[in-house]
């Protein structure tokens, strides 16, 4: 569906509903990395470092190992914290990743973040900001962020789609008869890079996101 693969140093997002696999995406994106011999950084503001690790590793992506080696980070923290300090974290992503030379970061998930402020403008101020950072550090990176509970095809703020190059949604179908709700991924965009504007079907499996191609949803 990605037509050559995402441009280097671009920022992208999965938004979606809860367990439409956004953090099993967030993983597999980061494996396919450390599986290159490239280095990576994983934010979460959901999970511990350690079932961040011990997620991956039961999909046998052996994120201990990596991270022993000094491949991986995982980095945890307190969305409370975050909020508090976030001009401090914004200043030190761009040495982080330098320091540690990693080629991909994701951030898991930006809706955290967008729930501290409740002023609207203050919100895409300090996103804005945020994102600028993560585009000034070099590294190609993936947010997260939960579908509004009123669009599936839109964040929940409706802010992060604007300022990413690439947003790929992931939703569930579930048709009129009932029988069976499915999982289906379509790509709204990747600047400067071509990508089908077709809905494909796909499953979570022990390996991560499998995407049917040869399917179609109707």
């Amino acid at each position: 569906m990605v037509q050559g693969g995402v441009p280097e140093r671009s920022l992208l997002v999965a938004v979606g509903e809860a367990g439409t696999g956004k953090t099993t995406f967030g993983l597999q994106f980061l494996h396919e990395a450390l599986s290159n011999g490239e280095r990576a950084v994983f934010i979460t503001l959901e999970e511990s470092r350690g079932r961040v690790i011990q997620s991956a590793d039961e999909k046998g992506w052996a994120f201990s190992e990596h991270a022993d080696r000094g491949n991986l980070a995982v980095v945890d923290i307190d969305p409370i914290e975050m909020a508090n300090s976030l001009t401090s974290i914004r200043n030190e992503l761009p040495r982080l990743v330098e320091e540690f030379g990693a080629s991909r970061l994701v951030l898991d998930s930006v809706s955290l973040l967008e729930m501290m402020y409740d002023d609207q403008s203050t919100r895409r101020t300090e996103i804005y900001d945020f994102t600028t950072a993560l585009k000034e550090a070099g590294v190609t990176t993936m947010l997260t962020s939960e579908a509004s509970e009123d669009n599936p095809f839109a964040s929940r703020y409706g802010v992060i789609e604007y300022l990413t190059d690439a947003v790929v949604v992931l939703r569930y179908i579930r048709p009129e008869d009932f029988r069976e709700t499915r999982l289906a991924v379509e790509i709204q965009k990747i600047r400067d890079a071509n990508h089908s504007r077709e809905t494909k079907p796909y499953e979570i499996t022990h390996e991560g996101i499998s995407v049917y191609r040869q399917a179609n949803i109707f």
